[in-house]
């Protein structure tokens, strides 16, 4: 034990600035590698043949390699004292019986035991130098080709070219962000940054332009040179104005902005817009006599979509009146039920159009018209696609027309990722074989994905969009379902009248309340909409708790333990969801003997926890319990985390009928989901809806948030907080500001 006690104290005397444990030794064993992410579990031997399991980001690692890391010790309750790594350094062998076991390990593809010897008996000490310079040497092994002697090389070369990436990259970003840059550029990587480390904000996800900038001033780069000043509007104009929804920007504003941003004159900032102009990395059109500059990516987005609608819109052969007619009064007679004027109207345009929008508030009958659309379209022999934006979404429309609809993106057959864009396997050269295409909760669609869908949907097919206009327009860049009704080029209905067995839910008319600027009724006792008033936030957030924990459960049962959801308007403040989760999870899941859990940044995840996807991660592996396999969890995905496993240092997450495993370096994907945000919400039903209105930030007091939040309820809706706070929200029509050029290329006759 003294020996031991000696050697922990040794160690953490040898540490850097930041307080990190340093240690030196080679990889005796990779226990785990992810070659994804670059998370591994390996022992490492170190001096007095010491053997410590280390565990972390250490990409490409392999036995042999020689390393100093730089980390923490932990405890793992089955496993023992670990050592957690923040920092990797690799470095090669440098004398011939460590180089032999360097390469007899396996490290570099294509040499073994037998041949790392004969190469080593060959070049002894100059091995690696041989390798990454005179590769043709290796020719003269007995058992090496030329050709394989070159993929020889290339593997090595490869492998130093991560080791250099990481010695580069370490002073400014972590391992993960380090592989990112890597599976990025390769080798080119740290030439790359070294010229331009603004690239990185462009190219590399979760790289922002402050981490970039700050990168470049340690490299020495001017303030106000013509890299930073081009890649700060650059970023302006498309991960800052994507956050906000914004396809474009007023020229004038993004000038102004990107001044302020980058702290420089705006004579900069413009001459940096016109040289960009030139370059063509960015466009800028005129739309009512203002000037916008969008990327290009989005410039040439915008205009396919708006060339592709009117395209399908124009070619698409329609059905004569008279058949349109008969195919009506034929389904009203197997149905047994009179469709309303608006209703028929609907279904009419359907028929006749190439693109055709339907809108209407809850309770207006919506999955009337679809399920009519369905049954008329299949007698006439059309092959037919549904499809929604989320799997909640899909899942929903299946339920409610007895067909089976699919995820978008699995309607495109998603095909993983390419130099950071989304591929799919349909598209303009594989098109979709459907006559008719269907897409519910179209304002959740934004501009990427509605561009995505229009390149596999034939000329010829009807395309049908189904939804809201008066909800929350899509997380992502556009406000597309708007965009089309306002430009008046598509036949659009919007279905207004409240059904009778819709008539009695207070949800459906408080929902339709609101949206005309009235208040809700706050007074129903027996009904399915109710206020619990609290004036103050810290009681708000109790009641919300009693609620989820016994109040509901005990009046409703099953469906209240599995299907209340918690949706506020915000993430900060006493009643927003950042703290409401933290309570919640306390009140609903908490530590229990046997019950694992895994601290993560300032959250713990638990087993049994409800947590959401946060980011749409197309590579991420599912499996079903039948065996089948896939790929895609996206933002918004809602989970239990079934198990966390220690030893494999990941959670096990089932989404429903799929089931995930997060390692521990993935965490920042999720979050606590016992409150979720309206935003994250959208395309989503939940049996039970609690809405927390306490202190709402002013720019979230609006009407089309209030109206999407009640509207996620399919049974009961309670809002327990401040009568003033939903005034306040009822009061404010004012329309998410988007800025995009949609509906100006729609009504062009010339796109």
């Amino acid at each position: 034990m003294a020996q031991e006690e000696t050697r922990i104290t040794r160690e953490q005397e040898a540490s850097d600035d930041h307080g990190l444990v340093r240690l030196a030794g080679s990889i005796e064993r990779v226990i785990y590698a992810n070659e994804e992410n670059g998370y591994a579990i390996c022992d490492l031997g170190t001096e007095g043949d010491d053997l410590i399991t280390i565990l972390g980001t250490l990409p490409y690692i392999g036995e042999g390699d020689t390393v100093t890391v730089y980390g923490r010790w932990v405890h793992n309750p089955k496993y023992g004292r670990q050592f957690r790594v923040e920092t990797c350094e690799k470095q090669l062998p440098a004398d011939s019986a460590s180089i032999l076991r360097y390469l007899s390990s396996g490290s570099i593809k294509g040499i073994g035991p037998k041949t790392a010897q004969r190469i080593v008996d060959a070049f002894g000490d100059e091995t690696f130098d041989v390798i990454e310079h005179h590769p043709e040497w290796l020719a003269s092994i007995q058992g090496i080709t030329p050709k394989r002697a070159k993929e020889i090389s290339e593997d090595f070369c490869n492998k130093a070219g991560i080791r250099s990436a990481m010695m580069f990259f370490r002073e400014y970003f972590g391992a993960a962000a380090t592989v990112r840059i890597y599976r990025r550029w390769g080798n080119r990587a740290v030439e790359l940054a070294r010229q331009n480390p603004y690239l990185l904000c462009e190219e590399i996800e979760g790289i922002g332009f402050e981490r970039a900038d700050r990168m470049a001033g340690q490299l020495g780069l001017a303030r106000d040179s013509d890299e930073r000043v081009a890649s700060g509007l650059c970023y302006l104009l498309s991960v800052n104005a994507r956050q906000n929804g914004h396809v474009c920007l007023p020229r004038t504003k993004a000038v102004e902005s990107a001044a302020r941003l980058l702290e420089v004159p705006a004579e900069r900032v413009e001459r940096a817009a016109s040289l960009l102009l030139k370059a063509e990395k960015i466009r800028e059109t005129c739309f009512d006599g203002t000037r916008y500059l969008y990327t290009t990516a989005q410039y040439n987005q915008e205009k396919y979509i708006a060339r592709k609608l009117l395209l399908l819109d124009r070619v698409c052969p329609a059905a004569d009146t008279a058949n349109i007619n008969a195919f009506i009064q034929r389904e009203e007679n197997e149905s047994g039920m009179r469709y309303a004027r608006l209703q028929r109207q609907a279904i009419s345009l359907a028929l006749e159009s190439g693109v055709m929008l339907l809108t209407g508030g809850p309770g207006t009958g919506k999955t009337t018209v679809v399920r009519a659309l369905l049954h008329i379209f299949e007698s006439m022999e059309l092959r037919i696609a549904l499809a929604a934006p989320t799997g909640r979404a899909a899942k929903r429309l299946s339920e409610s027309t007895s067909y089976e609809a699919k995820t978008i993106h699995r309607l495109l057959e998603y095909g993983g990722e390419e130099e950071g864009q989304v591929r799919f396997h349909r598209d303009e050269s594989n098109l979709l074989e459907e006559n008719v295409v269907i897409v519910d909760e179209a304002s959740m669609v934004d501009n990427q994905l509605m561009s995505a869908l229009l390149h596999a949907v034939k000329p010829g097919a009807h395309l049908i969009f189904i939804g809201d206009a008066d909800q929350l327009p899509s997380v992502g860049a556009g406000n597309v379902l708007r965009d089309l009704i306002d430009c008046g080029r598509f036949a659009t209905v919007r279905l207004t009248e409240i059904f009778r067995q819709a008539q009695t839910s207070l949800i459906v008319t408080n929902a339709h309340a609101i949206n005309r600027g009235e208040m809700p009724r706050l007074d129903g006792k027996d009904n399915d909409f109710f206020f619990l008033p609290r004036s103050e936030d810290a009681a708000l957030v109790a009641t919300v708790a009693q609620l989820c924990a016994a109040r509901l459960p005990k009046t409703y049962g099953e469906m209240a333990v599995s299907g209340t959801q918690v949706i506020a308007p915000s993430r900060r403040g006493e009643a927003g969801t950042e703290h409401l989760n933290r309570v919640l999870q306390a009140a609903l899941n908490p530590p229990a003997p046997g019950k694992k859990e895994h601290p993560f940044r300032e959250m713990v995840f638990r087993e049994g926890d409800r947590v959401m996807q946060t980011r749409n991660n197309y590579d991420i592996e599912w499996e079903r319990s039948d065996g089948s396999t896939g790929t895609g969890i996206f933002n918004g995905d809602i989970g239990v985390v079934e198990e966390i496993c220690r030893q494999d240092e990941c959670l096990r997450i089932r989404f429903e009928d799929r089931y995930v495993s997060y390692a521990f370096s993935m965490l920042e994907e999720l979050e606590l989901a016992y409150a979720i945000t309206v935003h994250k919400s959208q395309g989503s039903e939940y049996p039970i809806v609690i809405l927390p209105l306490g202190k709402v930030p002013p720019m979230l007091l609006s009407r089309n948030l209030l109206y999407t939040a009640v509207t996620r309820a399919q049974s009961i809706v309670i809002l327990v907080g401040r009568s003033e706070t939903v005034e306040a929200m009822v009061a404010n029509n004012r329309p998410s500001m988007r800025y995009t050029g949609l509906g100006y290329w729609l009504r062009e006759k010339d796109v």
